[in-house]
This record gives structure tokens, sequence and C-alpha cells, in this order.
């Protein structure tokens, strides 16, 4: 065996110092990839996760439905007089109510990708640092713009009659940019927090004051006045009173410019905490 191994040794060519050099150094080296094109990189890993894992795309496509037909047939008629007039108000809200909700899977997705040891690899790469974060938000946002595209669909079959087709798109897309910035939010309790149950539980503590003491349901004039003043100040009250403004063809100024208020706020406060716990982690 030693036989062996000796005639091999000697039949390899001999490594020298000089032309392992050359190899390291005879090409340029690439260039460093931008921000924009690796947070499209990482969005696009995203994307391909839900490709590979279809049962993720059942909280855009199967729960929204089930929002939808739930609440018109349950509150319709007590509250409207008939489900059909009643989805005119409801939809945008209970629109918006899905999709922020939803936002909670970018948290429990970047936890799990952090038990898995996926971002160690990911530090080692010359890149923008925030990319990773950020390609998880924008392949989120496909999923956003997919759900309120299922959630209309089953609106307009149920009765619901948008004034014009930019005001849904322009209602689409307020929601699409502050759920963007929202997501920030638990981007950071997925980097906090040690399981993704911890992650989903904290995310539910937080979605459901928010989305039901809000006007999605019912107008705040209804409610009592200690009641009001949270629901007024509630930035998915903002995000709904805005969406429904521009589905039925009105402005509302207000509404738009507290929603992308809020949205910049979000991203100002748990963006720079969510990159300072990604890089300590």
């Amino acid at each position: 065996m030693s036989t062996a191994t000796t005639t091999e040794a000697q039949d390899l060519a001999p490594v020298r110092t000089e032309s392992l050099a050359e190899l390291l150094i005879a090409k340029e080296r690439p260039p460093r990839p931008s921000a924009l094109s690796t947070s499209l990189t990482f969005g696009w890993r995203a994307i391909l996760k839900i490709k590979h894992v279809p049962e993720q795309l059942f909280d855009v496509t199967a729960f929204p439905i089930m929002m939808v037909l739930m609440y018109t047939y349950l509150f319709g008629g007590a509250l409207a007089g008939s489900p059909r007039e009643y989805i005119q108000y409801l939809l945008p809200g209970i629109l918006v109510m899905s999709v922020v909700m939803i936002t909670m899977y970018t948290g429990v997705s970047v936890n799990t990708d952090i038990e898995k040891g996926v971002f160690d690899r990911f530090r080692s790469l010359p890149i923008w640092r925030p990319s990773t974060m950020v390609g998880y938000l924008l392949g989120d946002a496909l999923r956003y713009a997919l759900a309120s595209a299922v959630m209309l669909t089953v609106g307009i079959i149920l009765g619901f009659r948008p004034d014009s087709f930019l005001g849904v798109l322009g209602g689409v897309l307020l929601l699409i940019v502050f759920s963007f910035a929202f997501s920030w939010v638990w981007t950071m309790f997925g980097l906090l927090l040690r399981t993704e149950k911890s992650v989903m539980g904290v995310s539910m503590m937080v979605l459901f004051p928010l989305t039901f003491l809000s006007d999605i349901f019912v107008k705040p004039e209804t409610m009592p006045g200690w009641l009001q003043a949270f629901v007024n100040n509630n930035p998915v009250t903002h995000v709904a009173s805005g969406v429904r403004g521009l589905m039925e063809g009105e402005w509302p100024a207000a509404d738009i410019a507290w929603s992308l208020g809020w949205a910049g706020l979000l991203v100002a406060v748990f963006g720079p905490v969510t990159m300072r716990l990604y890089n300590r982690k």
C-alpha cells in the first residue's frame, strides 16, 4: 500500500507557490454587485421558495376568500341590511386586514432561515448587508399583490363595484407600500425571538388589536368615545380609509398622507433596529 501511495505521489505534478498565486490573480475580480441587484436576487429567492413549497400560498388564497365570505354573510344582514350592501364598505377594509395579517410571515421566514444557519452563509458574501432583509420584503410584496387580486375577484363576484380601475390600483399600491413598511416590524421580531412559534404569538398579539379596533367592519362613529380616540389614530384605520376612498373614486388626501407617514416612520424606526440585530446575530 505504501509503494502504491508513493508511486501516485510521484505521478502528480508538483505544486509551486508561484503557479498557485498566478491562478488566484490571473483574472480580475468580478465587480461587487449593486444594492438593487442583490436585493432583487434575494427577492427572487423568496419567490422560488414559494414555487418549491406551494403550501405557502394558502394564506394569500384560501384565507382571504374565507375572510370575505365569512364576514360578508355573517355581518352583512345585521349591519347594512344585506350582504350586497355591506360588501361595498367591507371589502376595502377586509382587504387591508388580510394583507396586514399575512405580513407576519416575513418574520417567520427570517426566523426559520436563522435556525437553519442560512444567514451564516449570507453574511460571508461581499454584498450590501441589508439586501437579505429587503429581498424578503420584496418577495412578500408579490404575495400581497396576489392576495389583493384574489380578494378583489371574490368581492366582484359577490357584488362589490369599485368606482374606477385606477382607484383600485391606487388603493392596492397604497396597501402594498404600507405592508412593506409594516413587515420591518416582524423582521425585527424574527431576529429577536428564538422560535417561529414565538414570532407568530407576538405577531397575533399586535395584529388583533390593530385590525379589529379599526374602521374595517363598522364606522368609528358607532363606537364609544374612548374607543374612537384609539380607532381614529390607528394606522390600520388610516390605511383602510385611504384604500376605501380611492376605490370609491375619491382622493382622501389626509388618510393617504397618514398612511405614507406611518410607513415612513415604521421603516425609519424598525429598519435600523432590524439591521443592528442582524449584524449582531
